[in-house]
């Protein structure tokens, strides 16, 4: 099988492109906030997921638990607005277990996330960018050979959603959501990994 690399990613920018998610220019200019939000806040560093994994530090909890939130509530009524819209994905069961399988073990060995780890690589972790090498990798063979693997993905479940399951009442449920989220970012205690191990 010939695999033309430059083909590939003009392809995969070109697809970007016509699936509405606006122009390249501002997909990475959201990007590049959503690394200086990392950047800034530090949950960029192994500490600070170690400590979430052992529940000894609680800032990647809580910031997860607050832009959730938000995000929950704006985007679900930007759409209804008409102001933007969802890219929802077939449930498939054997690809959820696989892949978050794939992801829980990856995440394990460099202690970073998808997220987290190219701001981890502009700061100097060589050992992370050699995991999102290999993961830009393991994406594009993925990619390729899609057609091949698609008889593991498992049986397709459809494009459920839980606001279309709840129907009318999915407004209700869509801001109580998001405010109990919210709510725990805030209850949730301000410990950090580094002041139990000062404490030793």
């Amino acid at each position: 099988m010939d695999f033309d690399i430059v083909r590939f990613i003009s392809t995969t920018l070109e697809l970007v492109e016509k699936q509405n998610h606006g122009s390249i220019g501002v997909i990475l200019l959201i990007g590049i906030i959503f690394g200086v939000v990392i950047q800034w806040s530090r949950v960029d560093t192994f500490d600070k997921i170690a400590g979430f994994a052992m529940l000894h530090g609680f800032k990647v909890p809580k910031m997860l638990f607050l832009a959730i939130g938000i995000a929950s509530v704006g985007l679900y009524f930007m759409i209804k607005m008409g102001w933007a819209h969802y890219h929802v994905k077939p449930i498939m069961v054997g690809g959820l277990v696989i892949g978050g399988t794939l992801f829980a073990i990856g995440m394990a060995i460099l202690g970073l996330c998808p997220g987290t780890g190219p701001v981890a690589v502009s700061e100097g972790n060589i050992d992370v960018a050699v995991g999102l090498v290999g993961g830009i990798v393991a994406g594009a063979l993925f990619t390729y050979l899609y057609p091949e693997l698609k008889g593991i993905m498992g049986p397709d479940l459809g494009k459920v959603t839980l606001t279309g399951l709840l129907g009318e009442s999915a407004d209700w449920f869509i801001f109580l959501y998001g405010a109990a989220l919210i709510a725990v970012a805030f209850l949730l205690p301000n410990r950090e990994i580094e002041e139990e191990v000062g404490e030793v």
